[in-house]
């Protein structure tokens, strides 16, 4: 037998008998185990790091991890950019005012609408001559208004102007008017019955509020009563009043203004001439340096937004044709539609309001287009439409 053997059943042996010192004993003990354990756990360590030497020498090269995927965040409330451009090439989808510019195939007399969806006078682009008025209806027949040719309006000064203005068309389709010196001519279009009205001065505007009609010049606006032929005096400009929206009360009339460097506020008025409520133009929700310095044509109120043409600046550049959409309640223009310059001047006047929440103007020379301001989308409606225009899109 060797030592070593002998020396560990020695050991064994003797694990029972007390020690006469158990103090002692106990301690040496203890220190016994803390060094035993201490070995065992280096020899361990020393194992598991060489086992995982070896599994890493082995193991080949890992691959780089996956680039991140960024999801971009899509927001349940759009924020739309509050400043477009029409594109290069329009598209031309189709739709009903398309047949404006189509020939005359019926007359008025002959032929009533049950709805007109817009009134054309043609001005030959090069001679400025204008032809007769042209009645669409809701059956895509153009007809000959013949039933009465409207004179030019004129100013005191004589300067005359084509007798269809923007506003000449009722929201329903159902009546035209037109401003004439000393009067004006209402024209049933479901039965082609004419009535005048004699009012005084040289009158140039028409404008609908409902049932009401309002009819100016430069120093008076009347409020028609049509069924009776009374005429009051209303304190509102007939250049800068706001055609109504149809469906809201009548009773609150708008204005919407003013030249640089004071661009008139939005201003409005109660039917009792009492009150008068003024709020300035506001250009903060626009990127720096846009604005409009002039609005011209007429503005057309839809719900709690007004569209109205004007020239702008766009940054650094100015006198640009464009279309503002404005709060009527804060003053504040929340989209701006930038048609460039090298247009016919006051080119783009807005017409009214599509019945999904577009907006009809001119983009002359020669064509309508609609603007659909939540989604930026310009699209074309038709061409080669010269001379005025009124649509039944309010």
């Amino acid at each position: 037998m060797r030592e070593e053997d002998l020396h560990r059943l020695l050991t064994v042996a003797t694990e029972d008998v007390r020690p006469t010192r158990p103090a002692a004993t106990g301690w040496e003990r203890a220190r016994r185990v803390r060094r035993a354990r201490r070995a065992a756990g280096t020899t361990a360590l020393a194992v598991a790091l060489l086992a995982g030497g070896t599994a890493l020498a082995l193991r080949p090269a890992d691959r780089p991890p996956p680039a991140a995927t960024v999801t971009p965040q899509v927001s349940r409330t759009p924020h739309p950019v509050p400043v477009r451009t029409p594109p290069a090439e329009l598209a031309y989808p189709g739709h009903p005012l398309g047949r404006l510019g189509d020939p005359v195939g019926a007359t008025l007399s002959d032929r009533p609408v049950r709805r007109a969806l817009g009134l054309h006078q043609p001005v030959d682009p090069q001679t400025g001559v204008a032809g007769r008025i042209r009645v669409l209806g809701d059956d895509g027949v153009v007809r000959d208004l013949d039933v009465v040719t409207p004179a030019p309006t004129r100013d005191a000064e004589g300067n005359e102007a084509v007798p269809l203005k923007s506003g000449s068309l009722s929201p329903d389709g159902r009546t035209a008017a037109f401003a004439q010196t000393d009067e004006v001519i209402v024209v049933d279009l479901t039965t082609a019955a004419v009535r005048r009205h004699p009012l005084k001065g040289y009158l140039e505007q028409v404008l609908w509020s409902g049932d009401r009609l309002l009819v100016g010049d430069n120093d008076t606006t009347y409020e028609l009563d049509r069924a009776t032929g009374v005429a009051r005096k209303l304190p509102v400009s007939p250049w800068d009043a706001v055609a109504p929206d149809p469906a809201a009360p009548p009773n609150v009339p708008l204005e919407l203004g003013g030249t640089p460097p004071n661009l008139t506020a939005v201003v409005q008025w109660t039917d009792d001439e009492t009150h008068r409520s003024y709020g300035a133009v506001d250009f903060r929700a626009l990127p720096p340096g846009h604005r409009v310095d002039e609005f011209y044509g007429r503005g057309w109120q839809r719900g709690d937004r007004v569209a109205r043409a004007g020239w702008i600046t766009t940054g650094t550049m100015g006198g640009l044709e464009g279309v503002a959409l404005l709060n009527a309640d804060t003053g504040i223009v929340t989209h701006l539609l930038d048609l460039g310059r090298n247009r016919w001047k006051g080119c783009c006047e807005v017409l009214g309001w599509d019945s999904d929440g577009a907006v009809l103007l001119r983009h002359n020379p020669g064509g309508l287009l609609r603007w659909q301001p939540e989604t930026g989308e310009v699209t074309g409606v038709t061409r080669n439409l010269f001379g005025a225009v009124s649509l039944a899109a309010g």
